[in-house]
């Protein structure tokens, strides 16, 4: 039963982390360009939308008698790194200032989305790995 469960359950997963991944880059390129830039608001809002997420997680562990579902482990593991990643980059990102063409403000950037899209497509993930179930 257990190989079964890990045929075709990363698919979902997977196109999430590389949408995520294609976000990143993206937003790196932008904000090493100057195209965008990153205000101090918009971080706070991506923090409180991950410490959100994280307490959402935190509180559904707390209900016993869930039906475990075999897809969600990945879409959860993937969930959680995206979660934990979001609010490192953006104490990060709200301790330091860079420059709006620093590489390295581009760099934490873009993992930053990239973290943020994760959070966002593995959520997604979750939603329809519980729905077929």
């Amino acid at each position: 039963m257990a190989v079964f469960c890990l045929e075709g359950k990363r698919d979902c997963v997977g196109l999430s982390v590389l949408v995520s991944v294609v976000i990143g880059v993206i937003t790196a390129f932008l904000r090493i360009t100057g195209a965008i830039t990153v205000t101090p608001a918009f971080l706070w809002v991506v923090f409180g939308i991950a410490v959100g997420y994280l307490a959402i997680l935190l509180a559904s562990y707390l209900y016993p008698g869930q039906p475990s579902v075999c897809c969600a482990r990945f879409s959860l593991s993937a969930l959680l790194i995206g979660i934990l990643l979001c609010i490192l980059l953006a104490v990060i990102l709200l301790a330091f200032t860079f420059v709006a063409t620093s590489i390295l403000g581009a760099i934490f950037t873009g993992l930053l989305l990239a973290a943020f899209s994760l959070t966002v497509t593995a959520t997604a993930c979750l939603v329809k790995c519980s729905a077929l179930n």
